[in-house]
């Protein structure tokens, strides 16, 4: 039996730089001194990422999510970037932080698994003979069985080793959460797994030592791919029933923000609130459980049912919109409408799977004269995925027949309520997604 690495003193490879990879790649770095034992760390981080793009911004200081300062990327000296696979030839543990989406048939798309277990795979080939075992660690989600039934066969066939002889592997899945500076990386309990008990083991105080908050050993990998999946997947279901009551009380009359405030007075009332579902994570890792749930034979019904519903609302809200704007008397081919926010949460630069494409889509149908404001979101890309001109800062020089906020960007919470009315036209509409523009705008509300 090969020995496993030195965790005090060991090269960690993480693959993928986004709102994952880099997190962790810099708590790895950046943490000192192991959080249980106190014993002092010496390890060397090789952050890798398949574009040269991100690298350069790395290598220059400049976190393009605006999770991280340039001052924090500086002073965090025991890590190097690369995009040469080669430079990882030296790591003894490998994690992979890289993207699980879905593709148009809304069917789990592991490719960039599939790439970075290939890549993985080459790198290990040779480490046997260092009687040293690497450790391959996956961190995507993914339905249950991916990591063993899908990418542990890719490293054996490509590396020509075999697994729990001359490597060992684990899942510990991500709980990163983007533009949340309070809920950091740091101060989130780690689940944690291995492909057998020393390797668990080794995983669990790996993790351990870098994440105050502490970790949860798992009894085997697929129940940390399970529970990752179902914590997204949990949510997506509440959030898919309150915006269900949403069109129903809409439909009564009742302001639903209003409803959830009276019920959660009650101490077990969940509070959760309408709103649009994107992202990677929410409106996607569902798809996975239910596409695992299918190929057994069974139709999930619940999940689906609050998928259907969350990819729908942002559509039904516009609906109503333009029905409003039509009984004003608005003609549509000329009517104005501001849109604020395209990415997919507040605060955050993220713009995959933004359910505020929809809007924009759905009222590009209408031939409306659309202005899209978004401060945070990188304006070149944004442009390239939303197919229309991006602004930075509200044109205060035009009025709209319908303003519409869809992110609840600290920029947009911070105006005032004459501010609201000075950019809207006589008999115009404010719809409110967020639930923040003060009442005596007479915003539309979820």
């Amino acid at each position: 039996m090969l020995n496993l690495p030195d965790s005090i003193n060991c090269n960690v490879g993480v693959l993928g730089l986004g709102y994952v990879g880099l997190p962790l790649a810099l708590q790895i770095a950046k943490t000192e001194e192991c959080y249980k034992s106190k014993i002092l760390l010496h390890r060397k981080v090789i952050g890798f990422d398949i574009s040269k793009e991100r690298i350069n911004e790395l290598k220059n200081f400049n976190d393009k999510t605006g999770e991280y300062p340039k001052e924090l990327l500086q002073n965090t000296t025991r890590i190097i970037y690369t995009n040469n696979i080669n430079d990882l030839n030296e790591c003894e543990v490998f994690i992979i932080t890289v993207p699980t989406p879905i593709d148009d048939s809304k069917k789990p798309d592991l490719s960039f698994l599939r790439d970075a277990s290939k890549m993985v795979a080459e790198c290990i080939s040779n480490k046997s003979r260092k009687k040293i075992a690497p450790i391959i660690i996956y961190e995507s989600t993914v339905y249950p069985g991916v990591t063993e039934d899908y990418c542990i066969p890719l490293i054996e066939q490509n590396s020509g080793l075999e697994a729990n002889k001359d490597f060992y592997y684990g899942y510990s899945p991500e709980r990163i959460n983007p533009g949340d500076q309070i809920r950091t990386i740091n101060n989130i309990t780690k689940l944690t797994s291995g492909s057998d008990i020393h390797s668990a083991k080794w995983i669990d105080k790996f993790y351990s030592s870098i994440i105050s908050a502490g970790t949860y050993l798992t009894k085997t990998i697929k129940i940390a791919e399970a529970a990752k999946i179902i914590e997204n997947t949990q949510r997506d279901i509440n959030v898919a029933l309150v915006n269900e009551l949403s069109i129903i009380f809409n439909l009564m009359n009742i302001d639903t923000l209003d409803v959830l405030d009276a019920a959660k007075t009650k101490w077990n009332f969940l509070d959760f609130k309408p709103g649009l579902v994107g992202g990677h994570c929410i409106g996607v890792d569902p798809y996975y459980l239910t596409y695992k749930a299918q190929l057994l034979g069974y139709h999930p019904e619940m999940v689906l049912s609050g998928r259907r519903i969350n990819d729908n609302f942002g559509n039904q809200v516009i609906d109503k919109l333009v029905s409003l704007l039509i009984k004003k008397r608005f003609v549509l081919p000329d009517t104005e409408i501001l849109i604020l926010g395209i990415t997919f949460k507040e605060n955050c630069t993220d713009i995959r799977n933004s359910k505020v494409k929809n809007i924009i889509d759905k009222l590009k149908s209408y031939d409306a004269k659309i202005t899209v404001v978004d401060p945070i979101a990188n304006t070149k890309k944004s442009e390239e995925y939303f197919k229309i001109n991006i602004y930075s800062e509200i044109p205060y020089s035009k009025k709209y027949d319908a303003v519409i906020l869809a992110v609840s960007h600290e920029y947009f919470c911070d105006i005032t309520k004459e501010t609201w009315k000075r950019i809207l036209n006589n008999e115009g509409i404010i719809l409110d997604f967020k639930g923040i523009i003060p009442r005596e705008v007479n915003p539309i509300r979820l």
